[in-house]
């Protein structure tokens, strides 16, 4: 193989795909990029067996092939590259050269034959979503993430579905560790032609890999296939293995109960306070007090390891004296994805989970339960 390509063409690219070559497989050659090069263009491939990224650019091709390369050092060496214009050029025994007219590379490759196979989705049925908006999504969805140990689909994975309402059909993304659920909404327009979309359950590592590929304005494909989620751009795929388990039955978890009452609070007051409040968090004291009683929220904190604080914020609230503890850090993650300056808290009693949303975008809820201290 051997082709020029644009620094400003891959570097990006290569940046992206450092997390899916730099996560331990049981295969070696994962840790490099598969780069073939055809024609006009070049294609670079990535994988960590269980979400795969395939991107094309355009090169100058002299000799059609292909070359696996380390992806960290490659990206290294692209990122320090001195001019535009980049050789790559297949020497012999799988040796790389990487230069321009005064600096020049060797770096030894990888039998690229040994590569995993990328899954052909072709003929897959796709439909379109919102850049921006899907990018916003997962974002609201993975935050909630897991134990790294921990082996069911529904705490390492987040639900996807179509579901079909009087306003046209929406689509949902969920997620939940356990302690906390996201669920976030995005209303499709109602003549789109849609495929059978099953529920399914995505990684949340693959999806994070999703998000990172995901610019605000513009469009992306989305779709199913063989067991496989796949995102579509219009030169580059990231195809994600999907998790098999149940997802629980949330939406009795989402239902505002007739008895619940909302307090209303400042968006920037409330992380400030929670940023405060949480100085005194260890590992084994998590937890702060929240009192809501009318018009005031009081929050405590007591670690008998560090101290104790204690704050007072004015909210909107008109409901009886509620108090519980929760998970501070829960809170400060919701608060970082919700829109809005002013948010809402449905509360029914201490022992119950809260739901939290943003006043003005409701399509976002956070549900979070109370600990025991």
């Amino acid at each position: 193989m051997k082709c020029t390509t644009k620094k400003a063409d891959i570097q990006d690219v290569l940046s992206k795909i450092q997390s899916l070559a730099g996560r331990k497989t049981n295969l070696a050659i994962t840790t490099n990029v598969l780069i073939r090069s055809d024609v006009s263009e070049i294609c670079l491939i990535a994988t960590d067996l269980e979400t795969g990224f395939e991107g094309h650019y355009p090169a100058d091709v002299t000799t059609p092939g292909s070359v696996a390369i380390n992806a960290k050092k490659l990206f290294e060496i692209i990122k320090e590259f001195p001019s535009e214009d980049i050789l790559l050029n297949e020497t012999e025994n799988q040796w790389i050269e990487i230069s321009n007219k005064k600096v020049e590379f060797h770096l030894m490759g990888m039998n690229p034959e040994e590569f995993p196979e990328h899954p052909q989705i072709e003929d897959a049925i796709l439909f379109e979503v919102d850049s921006g908006a899907l990018a916003k999504m997962i974002d609201q969805t993975v935050i909630v993430a897991g134990a790294s140990d921990d082996r069911r689909a529904h705490i390492t994975g987040v639900l996807m579905e179509i579901l079909e309402t009087d306003e046209g059909p929406l689509f949902r993304l969920v997620s939940t560790d356990g302690s906390r659920l996201s669920k976030v909404d995005y209303p499709l327009a109602k003549d789109l032609a849609l495929p059978e979309m099953p529920t399914i359950i995505i990684p949340k590592k693959g999806l994070s890999e999703v998000g990172k590929f995901l610019e605000p304005g513009g469009s992306v494909q989305l779709g199913i296939k063989n067991n496989n989620f796949i995102v579509k751009k219009a030169n580059e795929t990231i195809i994600v293995r999907l998790l098999e388990g149940e997802f629980p039955k949330y939406q009795e978890i989402i239902a505002k109960p007739d008895q619940a009452v909302t307090a209303l609070l400042e968006k920037k007051a409330f992380q400030k306070t929670l940023r405060r409040m949480s100085i005194l968090s260890s590992e084994n004291y998590k937890g702060i007090i929240f009192k809501f009683d009318t018009d005031r929220l009081e929050i405590r904190a007591n670690n008998p390891e560090i101290g104790e604080s204690k704050e007072e914020l004015a909210i909107e609230y008109q409901g009886a004296l509620i108090e519980a503890a929760f998970n501070p850090r829960f809170f400060s993650e919701t608060l970082a994805v919700v829109e809005g300056d002013q948010i809402q808290i449905n509360l029914t009693d201490s022992e119950r989970p809260c739901l939290v949303e943003g006043q003005a975008d409701q399509r976002f809820l956070s549900v979070i339960m109370p600990m025991r201290i």
